[in-house]
């Protein structure tokens, strides 16, 4: 996925020569191309993340279009005034990128991880977020940002989990994308970024079960929502991201406003109130957060029951 980011960013520099790259003193092996191919388009801010900001806001009143790169534990969590007010507030055209989102940093602590990013950003008006969950959903979201001509924030987590789609599909708004089912299931997973892999795996134990996206969660009307559950019984999302304020929340939102009634229940896998209390491997923390493939297995079925193809 990160390469199909530093593809996706020099394909566009070099379309748009009024873009430019800002980075916080990271990503030196990622940008190798970028700098060989558009390296006056190329600010390395240093370690000095508020005030990449500042500058990208600068740039973005001057006609350019920045594209801000940091860990997300820096970018947003770290400059997180400076996107409200030099970004948002001004109603600037800009893309913040976010590496490393959830607990990818998993031998580096808390410091580094982030797992409350879209909760702190989803306030914020003239803001839109994106989570893609593989290299197509990246690009899709990439040219999406960059076509709003507004401040956007994309998100990319674990990069090495596989590919979810088999190619590329055209839908320019990144609406819900459906993975697998029909829409006519009455059990539904609902996730976004590393989780749709997830999920799909997960799938695979129950009969009848639909399998969505969510790239882009916000701006996320009801009506795009509306069709990843409209006859379903039983819910579940997925996300890695604290359980408060993220894809939960959004759709619970959603539920309520529409009239959630006893007969639909609402099972939520993401990041509990808490911090990584140790470290070790990706896989290790997952699964310390309960959001390994083998915990979700049995949390879910006492939520959906045995599962139909035992393994």
């Amino acid at each position: 996925m990160r390469n199909a980011f530093s593809d996706c960013l020099v394909r566009a520099a070099k379309a748009n020569p009024q873009l430019v790259l800002l980075t916080g003193d990271h990503g030196y092996a990622l940008f190798d191309e970028f700098r060989k191919e558009c390296g006056s388009q190329y600010v390395n801010a240093g370690v000095a993340e508020q005030n990449m900001v500042g500058v990208a806001a600068g740039l973005a009143k001057l006609g350019f279009f920045p594209v801000v790169y940091g860990l997300s534990s820096f970018v947003p969590i770290r400059v997180l005034e400076q996107i409200k007010m030099d970004l948002c507030y001004e109603g600037l055209p800009a893309l913040l990128i976010g590496d490393g989102a959830g607990v990818v940093y998993s031998h580096l602590g808390a410091s580094h991880q982030s797992t409350e990013d879209i909760g702190v950003l989803r306030p914020i008006p003239n803001i839109s977020i994106y989570s893609p969950a593989d290299a197509t959903e990246l690009q899709w979201c990439f040219s999406a940002a960059i076509a709003s001509r507004s401040t956007c924030y994309l998100r990319m987590g674990k990069a090495d989990l596989g590919a979810v789609h088999q190619a590329a599909f055209p839908n320019p708004r990144a609406a819900p994308v459906r993975i697998l089912g029909d829409g006519r299931e009455e059990t539904t997973f609902i996730a976004t970024g590393s989780m749709v892999k997830t999920a799909t795996v997960l799938a695979e134990f129950w009969g009848g079960v639909s399998v969505w996206s969510i790239p882009r969660l916000k701006p996320l009307s009801s009506a795009e929502t509306d069709q990843c559950f409209e006859r379903s019984r039983k819910i579940v999302t997925l996300e890695e991201h604290s359980i408060q304020g993220g894809l939960r929340d959004i759709l619970a939102e959603r539920l309520a406003e529409r009239g959630l009634t006893c007969a639909t229940t609402l099972f939520c896998a993401g990041i509990d109130d808490r911090f990584s209390d140790l470290c070790g491997s990706y896989d290790y923390l997952m699964d310390r957060h309960n959001l390994s493939t083998q915990k979700l297995r049995a949390r879910l079925r006492e939520f959906l029951g045995d599962e139909s193809q035992p393994r």
